[in-house]
């Protein structure tokens, strides 16, 4: 009996729906037809494919137009266009307007105007803040560019700092961005291409390059990894670049990401390509090497000494970030004979009442800074280096006192984490933070040998990565003829070669005469 009850109660209970997890091949087969000559068929195609009226900043303004005595309408999407200009430029022209005229363009002169007959096309073009106008009798769309987001003006780089140069930053218009770059190269020869790299929200990227510079088989292999992503969205640059990387879980980036248009314009007058995304306020260059990443854009605008100081520092603050804490972890567990007798006696004094092991003690300070790191960026602004200072401050302080770590310990770690902060690229900065983690492992096992072992890996591993194509050491491992702007760069009237290894079509960039 209780079987044919529970049996009962099975077979009476709701069924969930079938999801149709089909696209709605409806609305694709449509968007590849062009449109129709009758109005009605129009409004109520574009209708059905914007959800009108349910979607309600998408507007629809039905008229007649006196001059040609048809009936027409518009369509827009009310939040990204400029209301104002649809009103004066083109509405008040096409109602206001009693001459007799045969072409719309007769009556509505706007300065930036296309056709289009595809549906799908008219679509996009009205998604992305576009004013379509169908008129009665037409087998054509006249769309207009009335676009207008509202974002950032052009403001102040936030994250790479320079005293001497340029302040101007990349916002999140894409068109902004591309003035930029065009106001630093005044040339006909700089492209702005677009590529749409997403099948469903149709997000574009624009390739910038110089067409008399840009090598073209590097060109080609960008446009044809763009081409082949297969991705609904890509809203950010900085969600292209993981689908751009060959090697995705690397620590060393490969391509170089920056916020400033005047580092664009320079590596696209080498021949570089710059990638820019709407929404995006910061650029991708294309390719990139080890030295690129190193490198800041100060290093050109200081005179040539103080630039050159600048990046020796820079590079002498590169080895004491990843090798000053495994260093002392290994001549003080397993080489303590390379230190000199008096200091070997004050760290052992500072050590005596310490009771874990050195390799523990840098561990715990070293992911105490990265916690007070990240703590200083994630909250707001005002209280943020507050709390970086204080929260060094009080633990490095309390630990001391409490015997959990020894005095040296806390030089070591600050000098370490303050030489990380001078490395100007993002990416690579944590690069070189994750790097230091191993070299202290390998030190805490192995001692020097351990270190030396470990870089002698990483050097294998840099020199085997490559950026569509271009080694990662390059000009220097393989060696090519360039301005040779590595470890030490040269007055600007030495410099007389592009990158001999982006191959590009113009290779000298100064000429005698």
């Amino acid at each position: 009996m209780r079987r044919k009850i529970f049996k009962k109660l099975v077979m009476d209970e709701p069924k969930e729906p079938k999801i149709n997890e089909q696209p709605n091949t409806k609305d694709i087969d449509l968007k590849k037809q062009n449109i129709s000559s009758q109005i009605e068929d129009n409004l109520q195609t574009f209708k059905r494919m914007f959800s009108v009226p349910k979607n309600t900043d998408v507007k629809v303004r039905e008229f007649t137009i006196p001059a040609l005595k048809r009936r027409a309408f518009i369509i827009f999407v009310s939040t990204m266009v400029d209301l104002e200009h649809i009103k004066e430029s083109i509405m008040e022209k096409l109602l206001k307007d009693e001459q007799t005229s045969t072409k719309i363009q007769d009556i509505v002169s706007y300065p930036m105007s296309k056709t289009a007959t595809n549906i799908g096309e008219i679509t996009d073009f009205i998604s992305g803040g576009v004013t379509a106008l169908f008129v009665e009798g037409d087998s054509q769309c006249y769309l207009y560019e009335t676009t207008k987001i509202h974002g950032r003006s052009i403001e102040k780089s936030a994250n790479e700092v320079i005293v001497k140069g340029a302040k101007e930053a990349f916002n999140e218009n894409v068109v902004d961005n591309i003035a930029l770059i065009r106001k630093k190269i005044s040339n006909e020869n700089l492209i702005a291409e677009s590529q749409v790299i997403t099948k469903r929200s149709k997000n574009s990227v624009f390739l910038v390059y110089e067409k008399d510079l840009v090598n073209d088989e590097i060109l080609q292999s960008i446009k044809i990894k763009l081409a082949t992503l297969n991705a609904d969205k890509i809203l950010d640059l900085s969600i292209l670049e993981q689908y751009l990387e060959e090697r995705p879980r690397s620590f060393f980036p490969t391509l170089l990401y920056t916020e400033r248009p005047d580092r664009a314009a320079a590596f696209i007058e080498e021949g570089h390509i710059v990638l820019l995304m709407a929404n995006s306020p910061s650029c991708l260059v294309l390719p990139t090497t080890f030295w690129a990443l190193m490198h800041s854009p100060e290093d050109h605008y200081l005179r040539t000494p103080y630039g050159n100081f600048i990046r020796l520092l820079r590079f002498l603050a590169l080895f004491i970030a990843i090798f000053a804490s495994p260093f002392y972890i290994a001549i003080t567990n397993y080489h303590v004979g390379m230190i000199p007798p008096d200091l070997l006696m004050a760290i052992a004094g500072s050590r005596e009442r310490v009771p874990f092991p050195s390799i523990v003690e840098i561990l715990m300070m070293e992911i105490g800074f990265e916690l007070i790191r990240e703590a200083g960026l994630r909250v707001p602004s005002p209280i943020g280096p507050t709390i970086g200072i204080v929260g060094a401050l009080i633990l490095g302080q309390a630990a001391v006192q409490a015997n959990i770590i020894s005095p040296i310990v806390i030089i070591v770690i600050a000098l370490s984490g303050l030489s990380s902060f001078i490395i100007i690229d993002g990416s690579m900065n944590f690069a070189i933070r994750i790097s230091r983690f191993l070299f202290i492992f390998s030190a805490g096992i192995f001692g020097i040998y351990g270190v030396m072992a470990l870089f002698t890996i990483g050097l294998f591993y840099l020199v085997s990565l490559r950026s569509f194509g271009i080694p990662y050491f390059a000009p220097m491992t393989p060696h090519f003829s360039s301005s040779k702007d590595l470890l030490i760069r040269h007055i600007p009237i030495n410099e007389k070669f592009r990158p001999g290894y982006l191959k590009p079509k113009d290779m000298v960039k100064q000429r005698k005469g």
